[in-house]
């Protein structure tokens, strides 16, 4: 597993708390931050799988 995933896994997770959070408290703010850092989460631990599969093909 490459940082980039453990990363973008945490990002994913404070994006969650932040939509919901938003989403109780009628933040709208609060909710479309969360929103993108759900977001920004999900592409960084892609790109960090890719690294992991890139690094694995390389092995063989």
């Amino acid at each position: 597993m490459h940082k980039d995933e453990v990363d973008g896994f945490g990002k994913q997770i404070k994006g969650a708390v932040k939509d919901a959070a938003g989403g109780l408290t009628g933040n709208d703010r609060l909710q479309a931050e969360g929103k993108l850092d759900k977001a920004t989460g999900k592409v960084q631990q892609k790109f960090g799988e890719a690294k992991d599969a890139t690094r694995d093909g390389l092995k063989k």
